[in-house]
């Protein structure tokens, strides 16, 4: 009762609309999407099959398969992990995160069932994909570095946000570009400060949007 008091009046003072649909948003734990919207998002479970590399989704079945994508073979990283498929309500949270600093409760419980899934041990250390100096004064922050803390918070692992670092911008609308235009832009755009610190230490890599993998492998 209390929950749903709160949410009434903060929709009244400060509404928020649906990125999808523009309907208003009624749960503020939604963030950026209304209820019906993430109801239409695809949200990986435990019946999607899904690359055993890359994360790609392959297909929804009730049996266990260890099928990847034959797509990533080459890319330079053991795993990756993602929530869903980039669309809808996803897409809308994902777009508002880059302009407010603010973590939702479906997000931060979406981040922690993802990392739990991926069924990790060891001690590892959470590095954000960082920007660029240009583009973090621009924005004021860096949204991979939030998510990175939500997965700190969780696991009790270090996030590190200074020993990776970019050297350059790269262009800010990508997804039309094709995987080896998207492997140019990021070429040489990393460079590791502190190498001591990160040195044979397990390295969980966070970005809030994997497309082709390009940055993930460089």
């Amino acid at each position: 009762m209390l929950s749903f008091l709160t949410d009434s009046l903060a929709s009244l003072i400060y509404p928020q609309f649906c990125g999808v649909c523009g309907r208003l948003v009624e749960k503020s734990s939604d963030g950026a999407a209304c209820a019906e919207c993430w109801s239409n998002t695809k949200i990986f479970g435990d019946l999607d099959r899904l690359c055993q590399k890359c994360g790609l989704f392959l297909v929804e079945s009730d049996v266990e398969t260890t099928n990847t994508c034959g797509q990533c073979s080459d890319h330079a990283y053991d795993t990756a992990q993602s929530s869903g498929v980039y669309g809808n309500a996803l897409a809308a949270s994902i777009l508002h995160l880059k302009r407010v600093p603010l973590m939702p409760v479906r997000i931060k419980e979406l981040l922690v069932r993802t990392l739990d899934r991926a069924k990790l041990t060891g001690d590892y250390l959470i590095v954000p994909v960082p920007l660029s100096k240009k583009r973090l004064i621009e924005r004021g922050f860096n949204q991979s570095s939030l998510l990175g803390k939500v997965l700190s918070a969780h696991t009790g692992w270090k996030c590190d946000e200074h020993s990776l670092i970019r050297t350059g911008d790269t262009p800010m609308h990508r997804a039309a570009m094709d995987r080896f235009a998207r492997e140019a832009t990021v070429k040489k755009a990393f460079s590791v400060v502190r190498p001591g610190l990160i040195k044979g230490k397990d390295i969980l890599l966070v970005d809030d949007l994997f497309t082709s993998g390009a940055t993930a492998s460089n």
